[in-house]
């Protein structure tokens, strides 16, 4: 899972990274909770608060997984109280001043937009709550962070779309289709991607995709096909998975087959769909350790302990400088390696993935 240690990238989000230090120097008294004077026990309870519910990846993932650690934790005592916001803003500060009313005594937030969620998570810092960061860095006084290395992620996106593209790379134009403008994250995938494709490609439509929809990404497609003219495009760079389905959907309509698409998040359907050819590839983004590591985080927090044996990171938001964070590194997933990503490491079964209509593709390229 964690082959290869990949180089960080500082960029436009101003992450900056270094090996921790002392509890003093990576602010050891903000790494404790402050809810209560006495440390606590096994015996705690965990707000975990999730943005949607249309990626996959959540409710299969990261939700069981976070809250399968924090059993193991605390000799199955801590109790984790769960909401997805269901990409709404507002709602998910309202979840927040709830967990805030119901005592819990750590937060693990996985923000819908990482700047409207900051006075929610001064409010909890207020009430002596420490807050984790999950998968995208929120903007308050976080006490904890841990994520993958996004600008690497799209550095990856980008450097597969270019192999894929071969000496046709500048022979016409490919469209980007980027995340959505409230995530942090998704400025990251975008600053790494146009390190790595600006001046080899000839970039002929590009987009911030509302909200991450797959059907904002489809209509997207088939406004760039419109525009650029189907026999002009030659790729696309499309930021995960769900987005990559939208836009493959917009491609079959137009008539446009055997052009490489980029994802990311290993989803299923695209996994399927790099196994059919209409996919390139995914970035296949472990979700146990970045679980793992929010859960140990979280209890930590809540029980008023240092988090130097967790965290060797350190990432500034545009908020709050030195915070602890667990970056974890990502594979790019293409059909030459399925077998030795994720069936290896559990996430889905051969059988899972070559369901009839794949049988014969996934016969063809050895997957059996």
């Amino acid at each position: 899972m964690r082959r290869a240690a990949f180089a960080v990238a500082a960029g436009a989000m101003a992450v900056s990274l270094a090996a921790c230090g002392s509890a003093k120097e990576s602010g050891g008294d903000s790494s404790k909770s402050s809810s209560s004077s006495e440390k606590k026990g096994d015996d705690i309870k965990v707000g975990l608060l999730l943005p949607e519910n249309q990626t996959a990846r959540y409710e299969k993932f990261d939700r069981p997984l976070i809250e399968k650690k924090i059993a193991e934790l605390t000799n199955n005592k801590g109790k984790v109280v769960y909401a997805n916001a269901k990409q709404d803003a507002s709602l998910q500060n309202q979840q927040v001043d709830t967990m805030i009313t119901n005592k819990v005594d750590v937060l693990i937030v996985d923000a819908v937009d990482a700047a409207a969620i900051k006075n929610s998570v001064q409010k909890a810092k207020d009430a002596g709550i420490p807050v984790v960061a999950y998968d995208r860095l929120a903007q308050g006084p976080i006490d904890a962070y841990t994520s993958f290395d996004n600008v690497t992620v799209g550095k990856t996106q980008g450097e597969a779309l270019l192999k894929a593209l071969g000496s046709k790379a500048k022979s016409g134009k490919i469209v980007m289709m980027n995340g959505s403008s409230t995530d942090p994250n998704a400025a990251q995938f975008k600053q790494g991607a146009h390190e790595v494709l600006n001046g080899k490609v000839n970039i002929g439509k590009e987009y911030d995709t509302k909200e991450w929809k797959p059907e904002n990404a489809n209509s997207n497609m088939e406004g760039a096909i419109s525009a650029l003219g189907k026999k002009n495009i030659i790729g696309v760079y499309s930021a995960n998975d769900g987005m990559a389905g939208g836009i493959i959907t917009a491609l079959k309509a137009a008539g446009i087959a055997n052009i490489p698409v980029t994802g990311q998040d290993a989803e299923l359907a695209g996994v399927q769909r790099i196994v059919a050819g209409e996919q390139y590839m995914s970035v296949y983004k472990p979700y146990a350790p970045e679980a793992d590591a929010a859960a140990e985080m979280a209890v930590n927090l809540a029980q008023g302990k240092s988090l130097d044996s967790v965290a060797k990171d350190k990432v500034d938001s545009p908020t709050t400088k030195g915070v602890p964070s667990v970056l974890v590194p990502v594979t790019s997933l293409t059909k030459d390696n399925i077998k030795d990503t994720v069936i290896k490491d559990g996430v889905y079964t051969l059988d899972q993935i070559c369901t009839g209509q794949y049988k014969a593709a996934c016969d063809k390229i050895g997957l059996k």
